[in-house]
């Protein structure tokens, strides 16, 4: 006999292709959630056999100010810049997915379709630069989204953005998933110079199919191990995040994912544990059952065996690296791996800015 078809969510569009998600679960703040009907799917697939592509939607967003204070005490910075809201990357795993539900959007489909643009980010940066008001501390780029995400290569938001902070001298943090960053090596070597920028690959998997499926529109494994190898050789310094392992998945890649990031060029590494905040449980189980079905149930329950029994916990100091004798090896495996590869080398510190009345602004 055939095997029955899988049960998928009512907000489930199979059809979808090249995207991180098939779902669009319901906005947790709206009343009114998306069904979608079975025969609007049949009269789709008539005419779209091989499955239908998602346009990615710009909008505009009229954000205020652009520097934003981050109080979580786990948290390693102070002060993030993020120049877009949602992420064509489409990682079915991204924590700020629910983000998108502020707007009355899901964080399923939408989160990777519907891009918010900060157009006026380079502006407000320079004025909140230019206030007495800031402290000048280190800038991480970015907390929700990628800032170097596909259509940065068209709207150069970011760069924009770098060019204020170089002639401020403002230090500043990246994390990115994609080669983009390299764009921008003029920039980042002019702050690297006075110590004052450091970029961190986020490295999940070295199999470029899984990387493919799991973070589509991100660059491939090997072209961030490429980027890697450029940014260093122009005298910026490189990190990595293995992140987010996950239990089941990725834990065992540890070993390679570190080898790799040491012989690219990366002088230090972290680690944090998949994250699955309200809706995003759904987004990555449904990946998980339609990519690797024979591995879903196994992925969950590691991750919850590593979360006490639970898919998530929120808790300070437990919802990044989770707890229990799972956890524990996993961060065991990280830092001996860690120290075999010379990646256990303390993250730069990065100074505060130089203001006027202090000196000369960084590059007069």
């Amino acid at each position: 006999m055939p095997e029955p078809a899988p049960i998928r969510p009512e907000s489930a569009d199979p059809l979808i292709r090249g995207r991180g998600s098939v779902l669009n679960p319901p906005n947790r703040f709206e009343k009114v959630g998306l069904t979608i009907d079975g025969e609007h799917l049949d009269e789709v697939a008539a005419e779209h056999p091989h499955g239908r592509q998602v346009s990615t939607q710009i909008l505009v967003d009229t954000a205020r100010t652009i520097i934003n204070r981050v109080d979580s005490p786990d948290l390693p910075f102070h002060w993030t810049i993020n120049p877009y809201r949602g992420c064509e990357h489409g990682c079915s795993y991204c924590y700020a997915r629910p983000t998108h539900e502020t707007f009355g959007l899901s964080c399923g489909v939408d989160f990777e379709t519907k891009i918010y643009a900060k157009r006026d980010a380079a502006a407000l940066l320079r004025a909140e630069l230019s206030s007495a008001k800031w402290c000048g501390e280190s800038i991480m780029m970015s907390g929700i989204t990628d800032p170097y995400q596909p259509i940065e290569r068209e709207l150069r938001i970011t760069r924009q953005c770098l060019e204020v902070m170089a002639e401020f001298g403002q230090p500043v943090s990246i994390i990115t998933k994609n080669r983009l960053v390299t764009r921008d090596i003029d920039l980042l070597r002019k702050l690297a110079a006075e110590g004052r920028a450091v970029v961190r690959f986020s490295l999940t998997t070295l199999d470029a199919k899984l990387s493919s499926v799991l973070e589509p529109r991100a660059s491939s494994p090997r072209d961030r191990l490429k980027a890697i190898r450029e940014l260093t050789d122009a005298g910026i310094p490189v990190g990595v995040m293995t992140a987010p392992i996950i239990p089941g998945l990725n834990d065992e890649m540890i070993p390679a994912l570190l080898e790799a990031a040491a012989e690219a060029g990366a002088q230090h590494s972290a680690w944090t544990l998949l994250r699955l905040p309200w809706q995003v449980e759904q987004v990555f189980e449904q990946w998980l059952r339609d990519h690797l079905p024979d591995r879903a149930d196994r992925v969950m329950n590691t991750l919850k065996s590593a979360r006490g029994g639970k898919v998530y916990d929120a808790g300070l100091n437990r919802r990044l690296r989770g707890w229990g004798a799972r956890a524990e090896q996993i961060g065991k495996m990280h830092t001996l791996m860690c120290r075999r590869f010379g990646l256990d080398k303390p993250s730069p510190v990065l100074p505060l800015m130089q203001r006027r009345g202090q000196g000369m602004l960084f590059g007069e």
